[in-house]
């Protein structure tokens, strides 16, 4: 049946291919110059049929598909000339080139329909040339403009390359974050959109970055620049599944206030750890790579999707308000809470045994953050920063697991506790002092505090020769209490020296400095309640630890031609210190050179290069001497003579993008070789004659020479042929890298590659559907094994707007996994499906829905390490069907 489908879908597809006429060809102007961007537009004569358009490349060559038959209008403009007008009846393929004459009259006095316009860096899409009117939320909207994508995470691309910054109205839309902009602005709200390449939030900076930033500006509609808009939708579902959501937006010319609100229980996360990360808070892009922003304890609150049972709570308040001309005030707070359940089945293979084990798990986990950003631009060539953001986390997880190894069976039950505290203010400042100087400087102080409980029990012995616990009591008791507290302080002052357009000095010079207290206790409940401490047997850790690095960098860059080069290097003084039972002191210099190559044939066709030789710290609990717990069948103890890692790291990257070929291809090539680096060794209790105490892991940490070496590539490539998108992605990760069992050092590989292949419908008037195949082969070698894992996943994807008012969507996925070694192949299939109504002239909604609509049990997935390999079921949440109704404001 799924064949025969497939069968039609493609016959439908090809008949409805034949029915179309090709025009192409150039436009350039009266010196025979090709015009990048000019408009082209095909108006039927028929006006019951859609407009068709095509944008010009780099080359000045457009492609237009028509309908066979059909009588056309094309137009031709570009701002600044007078347009041209053209008519073509499609009865077979043909090629026209147009000459434009620059227009003599005021541009305020020509009317020109132009559905794109470029300048400079700066493309702006006419959104009322592109939509319907059915479509429901801003991501629906640039879905329609040439050369925009938007993923299934929120990320936006132009021309391949992806928005870093949202704006609307000029202002950021919740610190820049895509995705709940893309997910909750209104369609109905949305103006004309910019397009911003090489930004940067202060004017005068542009160009001397090297982060190659793009911003997105929403413009509302003018009825829409002093209302309350947005929209609110209420769901009810099988087996008591529900779903709330809120988004409501104020503008007026000086306060903007923007509200997004989301209860559900199927699973669906508004806010995720990666779009925590993009607010993590960070600094002008100028100063791109002297931070380094980290998740911390935070990333604790990342939770599974693939859960049981899901609640989750999500509630988003953003504020912009422009004091006076200029002081600007912004600042958001958001929350989220998530209650959990998850059930995990594993199966771990050791070199000398396996084990089955199940993991039953129930999270609760809320996380808060606010921002307050203060702009103070006192002039033109002047702008000051003062941020504050404060992120609290409190977070508990409580889990059951039962191990069964060689039939030896045990359970242990496991509650972790997490609180942590973050906080971030910075003070930043720009100042261009005349036209060959200007200066940046920024000041950052970081606190960030975590207080860590874990407590685990169990009936049977763990952890036997590693802890000493009284195996006598009729529970196994553990408690640990792990506390780190960080104080980090930066300064860093940059010099731009513009010697000429095409020449440039950058100077830095900078200090930072760390502070980091980790304390641990481990000890064992007693029957009586008493406590039995670990620290008479080498365990309890505290532990501080002190870096400053003062560091001075000198680089030169110049452009010629099509060649922009950057060249230079950071000189650093790393002092640090370890003080636990005894003061270890340290001081190193080292020298760290960069290189960067950009070779731009046009602004759709860029090749770069980039070289760092990179260095990084481990954190105070790797330096911690002492023994503490990490989890039911390891223990752990630091090294307080460990140093900087060291590592090289390569890139090359090629894009090109181009309309009048249909044609998108981005090549990547990754390299890095850790030259010495901080890994983990591992000693196994192999010598235990109980089996089921074989599990048990000591590590520590030790530094390694040629530690490993990391090649990875990826070849994305689509290509328009009519009304079809054919896309290939290829992509491949060799690595190796020494590991050290039992006292024994042996290489591991690591071989992945993976390709994708599907192809897209894009007819008018007609499903866009996509239907691909995903392949991914991975092959992990130690010393003692090998193992294979194939994981084949067919897919098809239908979005189809029908009958005016109708919108309906359909995901559908099969994965088909095997295990080659173990001669095991499981499969699982998955597929949503969305139908929704709304009538044009009103303002309700409604919605139907399903998910996981083949009421699939669980995923099958794997993972691997040096010693052990494992095949995973992760159990997900069942077939949910939902009615919802929405209200549009």
């Amino acid at each position: 049946m799924k064949k025969n489908l497939l069968f039609i879908l493609l016959l439908i597809s090809f008949s409805v291919f034949s029915q179309k006429v090709t025009l192409s060809g150039s436009v350039k102007d009266s010196l025979q110059n090709p015009m990048p961007y000019a408009n082209v537009i095909a108006k039927p004569k028929d006006i019951s049929k859609n407009l068709q358009f095509a944008i010009t490349d780099n080359e000045g060559f457009y492609r237009l598909q028509l309908a066979k038959g059909d009588t056309i209008n094309i137009s031709i403009s570009y701002l600044g000339y007078k347009p041209l007008a053209y008519q073509f009846i499609a009865l077979k393929g043909a090629q026209k080139d147009f000459i434009l004459k620059e227009s003599s009259e005021s541009l305020d006095e020509i009317v020109i329909e132009m559905p794109v316009t470029v300048k400079g860096d700066t493309t702006t899409y006419k959104t009322s040339k592109f939509i319907d009117g059915s479509e429901r939320k801003l991501k629906n909207v640039l879905k329609k403009f040439p050369g925009v994508e938007v993923d299934k995470n929120g990320t936006v691309t132009v021309q391949g390359k992806k928005v870093t910054q949202m704006l609307v109205d000029g202002k950021k839309f919740f610190g820049g974050n895509s995705k709940l902009a893309v997910e909750n602005i209104p369609a109905d709200a949305v103006g004309n959109v910019e397009v911003i390449d090489n930004y940067n939030e202060v004017a005068f900076l542009k160009g001397l970055t090297d982060s190659d930033e793009m911003a997105m500006n929403i413009k509302l509609k003018e009825d829409k620049k002093r209302f309350v808009f947005g929209d609110v939708e209420a769901g009810k579902g099988n087996e008591d599944f529900y779903k709330t959501s809120a988004n409501l937006f104020y503008y007026a010319p000086k306060t903007n206030v923007n509200f997004i609100g989301n209860i559900n229980n199927t699973g669906e996360k508004t806010f995720t750890f990666r779009d925590y990360m993009s607010f993590s808070g960070g600094v002008n892009a100028i100063f791109s790579g002297n931070f380094d922003w980290k998740g911390g304890s935070f990333s604790q609150f990342m939770e599974s999707n693939d859960v049981l049972v899901s609640k989750q709570k999500f509630g988003a308040l953003n504020i912009t308000k422009t004091a006076t001309s200029k002081l600007d005030i912004a600042g958001f707070l958001i929350f989220s809470n998530t209650n959990t359940s998850s059930f995990i089945e594993d199966f771990n293979e050791y070199n000398a045994f396996t084990e089955q084990r199940t993991n039953s798990t129930h999270k609760d986990n809320v996380l808060g953050i606010g921002n307050l950003n203060i702009e103070y631009t006192p002039n033109s060539l002047e702008k000051w920063y003062f941020r504050t953001q404060v992120k609290r986390t409190n977070n508990s997880n409580n889990n059951r697991l039962l191990s069964l190894v060689n039939n030896a069976a045990n359970t242990i039950d496991t509650d972790r506790d997490l609180v942590a505290t973050y906080i971030n203010q910075n003070i930043e400042w720009h100042k261009r002092q005349s036209d060959k100087h200007t200066f940046s400087a920024v000041f950052s102080c970081v606190s960030d505090t975590s207080a860590q409980n874990a407590f685990w029990q169990t009936e049977n012995p763990i952890l036997q020769g590693l802890i000493p616990a009284d195996n006598a009591q009729d529970l196994l008791s553990i408690l640990q209490d792990k506390n780190t507290k960080q104080q980090q302080i930066d300064f860093i002052f940059k010099h731009f020296w513009e010697l000429n357009n095409s020449n440039h000095i950058y100077t830095t010079f900078g200090n930072k400095f760390l502070n980091e207290d980790f304390f641990t206790e481990d000890r064992q409940q007693l029957d009586d309640f008493s406590f039995n401490n670990f620290s008479s047997d080498g365990f309890g850790n505290d532990v501080n630890f002190k870096l400053n690095d003062v560091f001075a960098g000198l680089h030169y860059k110049f452009r010629t031609g099509i060649f922009t080069f950057k060249q230079g290097a950071f000189l650093h003084n790393y002092n640090w210190s370890v003080n636990q039972q005894n003061q270890t002191t340290k001081n190193k210099w080292v020298v760290l050179p960069d290189f960067l190559a950009k070779i731009e044939f046009n602004k759709s066709k860029k090749i770069t290069v980039n070289y760092n030789l990179k260095t990084t710290f481990s954190d105070a609990s790797r330096f911690a001497n002492r023994f503490y717990l990490q989890s039911y069948n390891s223990v752990f103890k630091g090294n307080e003579t460990l140093e900087n890692n060291l590592f090289h790291a390569a890139r090359i990257y090629y894009s090109r993008f181009s309309l009048y070929r249909g044609i998108m291809l981005f090549a990547s090539l990754n390299y890095n070789k850790q030259i010495q680096g901080v890994r983990n060794t591992v000693a196994f209790d192999v010598n235990n004659p109980n089996a089921s105490q074989r599990i048990n892991q000591f590590l520590t940490a030790k530094l390694f020479d040629n530690l490993s070496e990391d090649l990875r590539g990826n070849v994305h490539l689509e290509k328009s042929i009519k009304d079809i998108k054919y896309k290939l992605d290829v992509g491949f990760n060799n690595a190796s890298y020494i590991q050290e069992i039992d006292t024994i050092l042996q290489t591991n590989k690591n071989k992945n590659y993976d390709y994708e292949l599907a192809f897209e419908t894009m007819f008018d008037n007609f499903p866009k559907i996509e239907i691909g195949v995903r392949r991914a082969i991975g092959r992990f070698t130690s010393s003692s094994n090998t193992s294979k894992f194939v994981t084949t996943e067919p897919f098809v994807n239908i979005d189809y707007d029908f009958l005016k008012d109708f919108i309906f969507n359909f995901d559908y996925r099969k994965s088909i996994y095997e295990n080659k070694d173990l001669s095991q192949k499981n499969t699982y299939e998955i597929a949503n499906a969305t139908l929704s109504y709304k009538n044009e002239d009103s303002a309700w909604s409604y919605k139907v829905s399903a998910k996981n609509m083949f009421n699939a049990q669980f995923k099958q997935s794997n993972r691997f390490s040096e010693y052990v390999v494992s095949d995973t079921k992760t159990f997900i949440l069942p077939r949910i069907l939902m009615f919802s109704i929405g209200y549009n404001l």
